[in-house]
């Protein structure tokens, strides 16, 4: 058996989930994908911002409420600590569908499979038009987008 990029299927025939995502590419209902943003705990935020500059070299973002480190050399290389407690319930990561439109199309296919929302459909007074989803196995995932 080999590499998923490599073979489309394992011996039994089954295709790999990365050849199944391609083909779901065409329903009319899966957006693309401008970056994925890790949330880290924020229990202490200047020695997370120590931490992440000086072991990492990240450059802060932004830092209020919640600190932002991008890499200087790839800027969608990113992390957000937001402080503890700033949302509850409190996302693992962001998915940036990149247009305000693609997080309604977004919405609407996790509506549609009955998908929980935990935090609804906001155009935020920051920029950024959200919701909060869970995934079938409970992660808490925030889908966003900037307002234009």
């Amino acid at each position: 058996m080999g590499y998923p990029d490599r073979e489309s299927h394992d011996d039994s025939g089954r295709d790999f989930p990365i050849v199944q995502a391609r083909r779901a590419r065409n329903c009319e209902d899966v957006v693309m994908i401008n970056r994925i943003i890790p949330y880290a705990d924020g229990d202490d935020l200047a020695a997370s911002r120590d931490f992440y500059v000086e072991v990492f070299g990240l450059e802060v973002a932004m830092d209020d409420p919640v600190l932002g480190l991008t890499s200087p050399d790839t800027p969608t290389a990113q992390i957000l600590i937001p402080p503890s407690g700033m949302e509850n319930p409190a996302p693992r990561f962001g998915i940036d569908v990149g247009e305000p439109a693609a997080v309604d199309t977004a919405h609407a296919a996790a509506m549609r499979r009955g998908l929980r929302i935990v935090y609804p459909l906001t155009d935020e007074p920051w920029g950024v038009r959200r919701f909060f989803v869970e995934d079938p196995s409970g992660t808490v995932i925030n889908v966003l987008a900037h307002l234009p």
